[in-house]
């Protein structure tokens, strides 16, 4: 079952998908599972497969569109910021308090990508959150610093940022850039050939994951936030609650892969896991059944433990 929804973010409304179990009784209580999806996707991709796979072992589960991107609201649109993508999932945790037939005690996050890193971070400070799954997670800021490889790429950047918002200041027109190439002929032209960007033009660009509410597109001038931002910063002091982490082993240029380990490592958690799962790459555990299902395996036992 699947119910379209809302709830608040500051003033604006957040658009997302509330899945049920198939044998929804509305007067039962639920536990329930916040699904906080990647950089630049939305509520009907990676974060609603799982988000769907949860309903289907009980749980209530909702996947959200980040603020100002996809059918949420708030301007200027195609920012992505790190604080507000964290508050949505606070956000998300009060919409779910309000609904009778959810058990307040069992609310758990599931983050898939960038949406890991955001989901580890927003359970530092909210404790509401009792139980924290991860799927391929990244420190989307640790992605963007290190950029092109070279020394100064960070800085670069934010000197690019700065003499944007300079011009836009003074009139020029937003510079609304992409996440990734917009297909693969584009990608093959740019002569880019590392794996989670082939796999990532494949799962966005082509029918395999392309959704409207996933434009690829991206406000440039909100990078400074992105650079600035440690997904897993304080994890040592605050990520107290269990932890899954579930990887593959094949790496590829987002480093979800060291990223993992990073974050199990850093996790102050005394129940805390990480899965390898033999043979899979960053976007294979998107949507593709072989490896999914391994995933949503370790976190059927994880959930069905912690919450």
């Amino acid at each position: 079952m699947l119910e379209s929804v809302t709830f608040k973010n500051r003033t604006w409304d957040v658009a997302a998908n509330l899945h049920l179990p198939e044998d929804f009784d509305e007067n039962k209580e639920y536990a329930a599972i916040v699904c906080v999806h990647p950089g630049s996707s939305c509520k009907e991709q990676t974060a609603g497969i799982y988000a769907e796979k949860l309903a289907e072992l009980g749980y209530v589960a909702i996947a959200f569109d980040a603020s100002f991107q996809g059918e949420s609201g708030g301007e200027p649109r195609y920012i992505e910021d790190p604080a507000t993508r964290v508050e949505d999932v606070r956000c998300a945790v009060d919409y779910l308090t309000t609904l009778d037939y959810v058990e307040n005690y069992r609310i758990g996050v599931l983050g898939v990508c960038a949406g890991g890193g955001y989901a580890a971070n927003a359970a530092m400070t909210e404790r509401r959150i009792k139980a924290v799954g991860t799927v391929v997670p990244a420190n989307l800021g640790r992605t963007y610093r290190e950029g092109d490889g070279s020394p100064d790429a960070a800085i670069k950047t934010l000197k690019a940022v700065s003499q944007q918002r300079t011009v836009e200041a003074n009139g020029a027109e937003p510079n609304i850039t992409n996440w990734i190439p917009n297909s693969p002929e584009e990608r093959e032209e740019a002569g880019i050939t590392d794996i989670d960007i082939v796999e990532a033009v494949k799962y966005y660009c082509t029918p395999r994951g392309q959704h409207p509410n996933s434009p690829n597109k991206l406000r440039f001038t909100s990078m400074d936030a992105v650079l600035a931002f440690d997904a897993f910063h304080l994890a040592e002091q605050l990520l107290t609650q269990p932890l899954q982490i579930v990887i593959g082993n094949v790496p590829g240029g987002f480093g979800s892969y060291r990223d993992g380990f990073d974050l199990y490592n850093r996790a102050a958690s005394n129940n805390k896991d990480l899965l390898v799962v033999e043979g899979a790459s960053h976007y294979d555990l998107y949507d593709q059944p072989e490896y999914v299902n391994q995933a949503v395996e370790q976190l059927e036992s994880f959930f069905g433990e912690n919450l």
